[in-house]
């Protein structure tokens, strides 16, 4: 195996390099992947254009979590992963040729999913999602904003028997939301308007769950509008560019529960993770008309960009190896 890899790096805002590093060596308890690919997360995008905070430049590799590959090697003390294996897995730095994982954060991919991309991690995200959101047959579900994240909580909560209102700012986006399963779709342009077309769907009642999944003060203040008396809001939107305000005075008064969906024991991350590889690899989430743009190493920025700006009928970029 070669001793050296490619590995992008982040010089500063906007400024990703390609460089020649040393393959990272696997720990007790650890693998090494050979990574195919690795998805483009929109969390990405506010640190690659640079926050207060940064500082220059970046690991090689760095920001990249979203991947799967083959075992290359296997640390000491490493039981039921082989070298050769396919896998996904939740890493750190897999913008690179090679990552490392803990071997209990690896999943297996089955036959089923050979030859397809499989950025396990976030659809591991929307099962924990789904499952701290509590959804069931017959309620209303308002889901704001509808991306990768959206069209796939739109899917499951769909499939769980609840009657989905999609709420997002392009038209691609909403038609998406409807191939996934929407009984509704609202543009999220206007405020008021929007809290009034919700009402009207709900006969007044409202939303007995909202997931926010955009990561903005708006729509956060909008989810909170939507959600029923007693209801729950869930905050799956990656909130990263500074403090929030809420209505605490409208929270306390509906008597909503409020549940911050980001899980970070890893049991809970991986048993998502075996989730996502058996919805995918079962036929429950089709991932072919989500991933819709590939790019190699070398354009990660252009990758970003596409991820900030969604050029029409984007979903979710991912890099290839």
């Amino acid at each position: 195996m070669t001793q050296t890899m490619r590995a992008a790096v982040l010089n500063g805002p906007q400024d990703f390099s390609v460089e020649r590093v040393a393959v990272p060596v696997p720990g007790a308890s650890e693998v090494l992947i050979r990574v195919e690919g690795c998805g483009v997360c929109a969390s990405n995008v506010e640190p690659w254009e640079g926050q207060p905070w940064s500082t220059w430049p970046g690991a090689p590799g760095g920001m990249g979590h979203e991947c799967w590959g083959t075992i290359a090697a296997v640390g000491e003390g490493v039981r039921g992963l082989e070298i050769g294996q396919r896998v996904a897995a939740l890493s750190e730095r897999a913008y690179a040729e090679y990552d490392v994982a803990e071997a209990g954060m690896v999943v297996p991919l089955p036959p089923e999913l050979d030859g397809k991309p499989v950025p396990g991690e976030p659809v591991a995200c929307a099962m924990n999602i789904f499952a701290r959101s509590d959804i069931r047959a017959g309620q209303a579900v308002a889901i704001v904003g509808i991306g990768f994240l959206g069209a796939i909580l739109t899917r499951l909560a769909t499939d769980a028997g609840a009657r989905v209102i999609a709420v997002s700012r392009r038209a691609e986006s909403l038609d998406l939301a409807r191939s996934m399963g929407a009984a509704e779709a609202v543009v999220m342009d206007d405020h008021w308007r929007i809290i009034e077309d919700v009402k009207r769907l709900t006969g007044g009642r409202m939303a007995e769950r909202v997931i926010e999944c955009v990561g903005k003060q708006w729509p956060l203040d909008l989810a909170g509008e939507l959600v029923a008396e007693g209801g729950r809001l869930v905050i799956a939107g990656y909130h990263q560019d500074g403090p929030r305000q809420v209505n605490m005075q409208m929270w306390n008064w509906k008597g909503i529960d409020i549940a911050s969906a980001h899980e970070r024991d890893p049991a809970v991350r991986v048993a998502g993770l075996r989730a996502a590889v058996d919805a995918v690899a079962s036929g429950r989430l089709d991932l072919a008309p989500l991933l819709t743009g590939d790019y190699p190493l070398e354009d990660l920025g252009a990758a970003m960009a596409a991820t900030r700006d969604k050029p029409g009928g984007f979903v979710k970029a991912w890099v290839r190896m």
